[in-house]
């Protein structure tokens, strides 16, 4: 049995989604009931934060704020994009998160993001034992593009794939409402993944979604394109609804969003700062149609959308954060919470599992070609049959006045020593 006592410290990194803080809720209250740990903080904007020695101490927050924080969207600590740098180029950085651990007794790291947090928790955690400092690093999930490797589906997903889908339906009504041509392209949020876009199929079930969906896991060829729409125009009597990825590219590996701009912004992570592709397509249709095309871009809208959360997903991710802290002061470290699915008797149920943090780091889960079906521009029912448990429920925030009522934190930072 772990007898470890010191300070547990939570970090949040990457793109927010509508229910990290739920995750945070998770590791703040039950971190706060562990004897073993003395005291809890909130990393100001993930890792930098820590750098910079600036932590808000949890143990003064109302625990009912902290209970809000289930159903209070983006990262109430502050997120960030911050890589570190490899370990064999500096370790400066390394050395100086060592540095504060030991100031404050931190024993307990708990890191929540994606494949580039998942990273990051990996190598301070491989850092920390080098240097024969004791402390558990837990890894918990976050994406809304569902690509970390080796877990299910990831937290955010669920309630990021509902606000596509229901956002596609309510489209599809409005699109539909003339006795003239009407042509929308959506651009939808992922980068080499296209879990997210693949969410306007669960539209198309209900028989409200677009008639084209283009993911980045397929070489996108304009020509294709431009045909399947015409296609689609004629069929349709000049209705076409289009979703794409943001991410989608060129057999060459050009983004689409680049035809339409000299060079992409670079984030600190390295990653192209997408976006743009709507416009760019609708251009291109225009052209080819001769009628005007409407771009729609859901942009931050589907990420964080709290008032169309899934319930599965607010409560699978409250739980992976109570799960990271239970495995962490049991002794475990070096591992994310991850999700397995089970079917009994026809009902959906989650299995916390721990997956090692080396096979997660930077490695992506695409959408299985299997399921892109329709020449590269639909999904198949084993996607609908995958993604439809998981948006299951609704968890909205509180009302005060009619609206949500979202948690209040004091944000007390602790005193630096």
């Amino acid at each position: 049995m772990n007898k470890l006592k010191g300070a547990a410290i939570l970090g949040q990194s990457g793109g927010p989604t509508s229910v990290i803080n739920a995750s945070a809720a998770g590791v703040f209250l039950e971190a706060l009931k562990q004897p073993n740990i003395t005291r809890v903080y909130g990393a100001a904007h993930g890792i930098r934060g820590i750098l910079n020695e600036e932590f808000y101490d949890i143990n003064q927050e109302d625990v009912k704020e902290l209970q809000l924080l289930k159903t209070t969207p983006s990262s109430m600590i502050g997120s960030v994009r911050y890589k570190l740098k490899p370990l064999e180029v500096d370790d400066s950085e390394y050395k100086r998160l060592l540095e504060v651990f030991k100031k404050y007794n931190i024993r307990y790291f708990f890191y929540n993001g994606g494949n580039d947090s998942m990273d990051t928790c990996n190598k301070v955690s491989k850092f920390f034992k080098d240097s024969g400092y004791e402390c558990y690093c837990m890894g918990v999930p976050k994406t809304i593009d569902n690509d970390l490797w080796a877990t299910d589906h990831c937290p955010g997903y669920a309630s990021a794939a509902k606000y596509v889908a229901t956002s596609f339906m309510e489209l599809y009504y409005d699109a539909t409402v003339y006795d003239t041509p009407m042509v929308a392209v959506v651009e939808v949020m992922g980068r080499n993944a296209g879990w997210l876009t693949a969410a306007s199929a669960l539209a198309s079930y209900k028989n409200a979604g677009p008639d084209l969906i283009y993911l980045p896991e397929v070489p996108f060829d304009m020509e294709k394109f431009i045909k399947d729409a015409k296609a689609v125009y004629e069929k349709n009597h000049g209705k076409v609804l289009i979703a794409v990825s943001e991410g989608v590219k060129t057999k060459d590996g050009t983004y689409v969003a680049e035809l339409g701009a000299k060079n992409l912004a670079k984030d600190s992570f390295g990653h192209s700062q997408l976006g743009g592709t709507a416009n760019v397509l609708a251009n291109v249709l225009k052209e080819a149609l001769g009628v005007k095309v409407r771009p729609i871009e859901f942009s931050l809208l589907q990420r964080c959308a709290q008032h169309l959360a899934s319930k599965i997903d607010v409560e699978e991710a409250f739980n992976a954060g109570k799960e990271a802290v239970k495995a962490a002061v049991s002794g475990v470290t070096d591992y994310m919470i991850g999700f397995k699915r089970h079917i009994n008797n026809g009902k959906y149920e989650c299995e916390y599992v721990r997956i090692p943090l080396a096979e997660v780091a930077n490695a992506e889960k695409k959408v299985p070609a299997e399921w892109i079906i329709n020449n590269g521009t639909g999904l198949s029912q084993e996607y609908i049959d995958y993604a439809l448990p998981l948006i299951q429920g609704d968890e909205k925030a509180p009302l005060e006045d009619g609206l949500p009522r979202f948690a209040k934190l004091k944000k007390v930072l602790v005193e630096k020593l």
